[in-house]
């Protein structure tokens, strides 16, 4: 079976049973063997603010050195978001085999209409999943209620409702305290349960669970205080049984403090966490969608509220920023109240009504009735698609206006692409290569077999809404280009993988008949013309990078590293070194003071600065540039002020504090794929493709720093061979880092005489050459960046592959 066939099977099951009850979810698990006996669950319930709670208490969670699963609805892009183990999403091949096991028994239940529904299954898949990764505890969000929802399958070792309000009146009771009592349902037996809620709400919760842990204002368990923004974080205070915390959280409002609150007493309840970690696990819960702020210059702002009350609380956090006219795009769906939507927001200068690309979107004309009726001195006007719409709306604000983007979810991950569609170009040089591809975006079998033919020339796999995806078809095949569009039955219309498949010339075309389109197709022709170097001019900032591949040179000051350690730790010594390394043509010196080899011990952080700020301090003055290689921010900004000019974090930026530091001193950054930093040996990663994987996790960091402050020049993308993947993942990362340039951001690669060599019979005393092959090939394959030890052997290698590829440029040489 193949992805896109098992993926089928549960997106077309039915969305809403018959019943209320979990009989159906209980008897799939028992077909399974009941995987979700020995799980520590928590479950989170709630009107609004429940996801938020879910991230906030997973991060906590894994920051304290637990593996955690989270369950989360509905998702952006991907169905597989809804189900993640210590921030990976489920893998592709475990949905296939997962279905494999469930098919016969869900559709013999189907005939006699009895199959579970699409939620019901994707919570067994979780529980199973969760199982076989054997998670240390398991984050359930609950999806409605919680008496008969499908979580509560499980026994929670704790549980929490954050907010009640009036929703689903026809499932869980027409008044606030009946949905209270329908929720508390999810109490733990041998816990109390924790709550936000407030009044005759929280009265109701404690009448059915007894024992409540209360979080509020004032007055409560667990107090929390809300003092505003800083940046565009929200500053938060927690004062709960043992524990005081002052934090910053990435989603911004006086109702995310209190999520944090919860979020902190669950984590209590559930582990051994103290202070520090709390701190760090809330300052690390980023949410896409949720009041996301993607912009400054105009203020830019994301969120997924689709009714009045969440419509309240965004309007509650917009006040807090500075702005002078509202630009609103708002897209919402059938039945939603879209007058009460209106008169939730904030006043508006100019909005743009739009539709998203799903069935259930309601036209935007309807929305722009209800805009006009709420606000008659508005400019309000209507676009057929969210792309276009955000165009309008950021093409008429001024710097010092705001633009908010909000209605639906699916308002908000159309106009998310803006910044995170990854267009990679597929190297394709046989039907091979052409059938690989093309599977890997879930084209049909007898698609593959009919296009491989046409793919062997330029590839480019990206991500697009289905409208889009058959506009370019017919415009693809118009030009005598081809388009393959995967085989995934969209019923949550959610992005599809194609694979373009054309000429250089046939490009060309293409970008020019899409601009001016509808349906976002104008923004996408700007990515393609940014990604194949169509009539752009490249940003330069006097990078070493620019205009070669520039060779930097690893200086460990560390006794332990696993090639060098402990030949550069006097200080006299590493300054010799890094003389040796200009004087053989390096670009960039990088000073690490902690190993991140497998096994490797932390170092403490001043123990990390006594190491290398001396060294920095001589070699700034050298004509070469100077990364600190750490994964400490504190270590960073010691680095910084002694002369560094350049930021290395190969933990992917885990010192939430990092990016913002690179952003303050507005100094690149390299941002490393790494499931572990230092490497856990014991650790299996799985991958689907170890490639798109990365790139995955690496496309939302890149975010993180964007939203800092940086712009993509500066951000430099490192695929983390040798760290969390095989010999030969890391060869096939190496193979195709090419495809690294999909995220818009420079490539570094450091493959230094690692142990992925001992995959062609090398041994550790052996690996110079292979180095120095490595080297060849990255560059050949346009990588930006080579982290390397061995300075002049790299150097000549770089500069073999430059020349044949530009003999003239060595001719003064």
């Amino acid at each position: 079976m193949d992805f896109h066939e098992a993926a089928n099977f549960c997106l077309e099951l039915r969305r809403f049973p018959p019943r209320r009850e979990t009989d159906a979810t209980e008897a799939l698990l028992a077909e399974l063997g009941d995987p979700h006996e020995d799980l520590q669950a928590v479950q989170i319930a709630g009107s609004n603010g429940k996801g938020s709670t879910a991230r906030m208490l997973e991060s906590t969670l894994r920051e304290a050195g637990l593996s955690v699963g989270l369950y989360t609805s509905p998702h952006l892009e991907d169905v597989r978001e809804r189900i993640t183990v210590d921030g990976r999403k489920i893998p592709k091949a475990a949905l296939v085999e997962f279905v494999e096991r469930i098919e016969p028994y869900v559709t013999e239940r189907a005939a006699e209409g009895e199959a579970p529904t699409f939620f019901e299954t994707m919570t067994v898949l979780a529980l199973w999943q969760f199982a076989r990764a054997d998670v240390d505890v398991a984050v359930l969000e609950v999806g409605i209620g919680g008496r008969y929802d499908a979580t509560s399958v499980v026994d929670p070792v704790a549980s929490a409702v954050t907010s009640v309000t009036l929703e689903h009146t026809d499932l869980l009771g027409e008044t606030v305290e009946e949905i209270a009592r329908d929720k508390a349902h999810v109490a733990p037996a041998d816990a109390p349960i924790v709550t936000g809620a407030t009044g005759s709400a929280r009265e109701a919760i404690g009448s059915v669970a007894g024992e409540v842990v209360t979080v509020d204002e004032s007055a409560a368990d667990t107090t929390v205080a809300y003092h505003g923004i800083e940046g565009t974080d929200g500053r938060v205070e927690l004062d709960g049984d043992g524990f005081h915390v002052e934090t910053r959280l990435p989603l911004p409002g006086a109702h995310q403090a209190r999520n944090a609150g919860v979020a902190a007493t669950l984590a209590r309840q559930v582990a051994d966490v103290d202070e520090t970690t709390l701190a760090t696990g809330l300052r690390n819960a980023h949410w896409p969608g949720r009041f996301e702020v993607m912009g400054r210059e105009p203020l830019v702002v994301l969120d997924g509220a689709h009714n009045p009350g969440g419509c309240e609380r965004v309007t509650e956090t917009l006040e807090a920023f500075e702005y002078d006219d509202l630009h609103l795009v708002v897209g919402a769906m059938v039945g939603k109240d879209h007058q009460g939507i209106a008169a939730a927001l904030p006043e508006p200068e100019h909005v743009v009504a739009c539709q998203a690309d799903v069935d259930r979107a309601d036209d935007e004309t309807v929305i722009a009735a209800a805009f006009e009726s709420e606000y008659p001195e508005a400019t309000v006007e209507t676009r057929s698609d969210v792309a276009g719409a955000l165009d309008i709306a950021l093409d008429a604000a001024e710097e010092s206006d705001a633009v908010l983007v909000s209605g639906s979810l699916y308002a908000v991950r159309e106009a998310r692409t803006r910044w995170t569609r990854a267009t990679i170009e597929k190297r394709i040089e046989d039907l091979d290569d052409a059938r690989e591809t093309l599977a890997g975006a879930h084209v049909t079998d007898a698609g593959v077999w009919r296009m491989r033919g046409k793919g062997v020339h330029r590839a480019v796999k990206t991500r697009v809404q289905p409208r889009q995806a058959q506009y370019l078809k017919e415009e693809l095949l118009s030009l005598g280009g081809e388009c393959a569009i995967s085989g995934l039955n969209n019923q949550d219309e959610e992005p599809l993988d194609v694979v373009m498949m054309a000429t250089m010339a046939q490009f060309k075309r293409l970008v020019g008949k899409l601009d001016g389109q509808p349906y976002g197709l104008s923004p996408l022709a700007d990515r393609l013309r940014e990604h194949l170097g169509i009539g752009v001019e490249p940003d330069r900032r006097g990078y070493p990078w620019e205009d070669r591949t520039a060779i930097m040179g690893v200086l460990n000051v560390t006794p332990d590293s696993f090639h060098d350690g402990g030949e550069y730790d006097a200080v006299e010594d590493a300054v010799a070194r890094a003389e040796t390394m200009v004087d053989n043509g390096v670009d960039i010196v990088d000073v690490g003071g902690e190993s991140t080899r497998p096994g490797a011990e932390p170092v403490p952080a001043e123990e990390e600065i006594d190491r290398v700020v001396p060294v920095i301090e001589r070699i700034a003055e050298l004509d070469v540039a100077v990364s600190i290689d750490t994964r400490k921010a504190v270590v960073a900004a010691a680095a910084l002020e002694a002369g560094a000019d350049i930021l290395n974090d190969v933990s992917g930026l885990e010192d939430p504090e990092m990016r913002h530091l690179a952003a303050e001193h507005d100094v690149p950054v390299v941002v490393m794929h790494s499931i572990d930093t230092p490497v856990d040996p014991d650790r299996e990663i799985e991958y689907d493709d170890v490639v798109e994987d990365a790139l995955d996790q690496l496309k939302e960091r890149v975010l993180l720093a964007e939203k800092a402050g940086l712009d993509r020049a500066q951000i430099l993308v490192d695929p983390g061979v040798g760290f969390g993947k095989t010999p030969a993942e890391d060869f096939e990362l190496l193979g195709r880092i090419g495809e690294f340039k999909a995220l818009g951001c420079p490539v570094l690669v450091g493959h230094s005489h690692k142990s992925m060599f001992g995959h062609v019979g090398l041994e550790a005393d052996e690996r110079m050459a292979a180095t120095i092959a490595g080297t060849a090939l990255a560059t050949e394959r346009g990588v930006d960046v080579i982290r390397v030890h061995d300075v002049e052997e790299n150097v000549a290698a770089r500069d073999v592959v430059a020349a044949a590829d530009d003999p003239d440029a060595f001719a003064n040489e």
